[in-house]
């Protein structure tokens, strides 16, 4: 399997994983100008990007902590690309959060990072 059908059949995976926990999921790989973000959904009132990283081992560090700061910056400005193109208004609470996978183990961390992309969508 290659491994971009990896990587959706674990985003299904975080999916059902985040719906059972309250999250009503809008959007699976939005690809905007400025980046993609695997997941959008909702939850208790705050829009939701959601980055799913899956590690088979620990060969290459966790699950958790392959969002550096430049993939942070990536997911943040196709975020504000989402945002606009849906004409969501600025003030409606927003947050980033992290599905981490590791083997068979899904971690949340609701709030992982800041907007971090500044400028603008075009």
């Amino acid at each position: 399997m290659n491994r971009r059908k990896v990587g959706t059949e674990y985003e299904r995976q975080a999916a059902e994983f985040l719906s059972g926990l309250g999250y009503r999921i809008v959007e699976m790989n939005y690809r905007g100008r400025r980046g993609e973000v695997d997941l959008i959904g909702w939850e208790e009132g705050y829009l939701v990007f959601i980055e799913v990283k899956y590690r088979s081992g620990s060969g290459s560090g966790g699950a958790l902590e392959a969002v550096d700061a430049k993939k942070q910056q990536r997911i943040s400005r196709a975020a504000l690309c989402y945002r606009v193109q849906k004409n969501i208004p600025e003030e409606t609470p927003c947050r980033f959060d992290v599905v981490g996978i590791d083997g068979e183990k899904a971690v949340l961390v609701k709030n992982a990072f800041d907007f971090c992309g500044g400028g603008f969508c075009w």
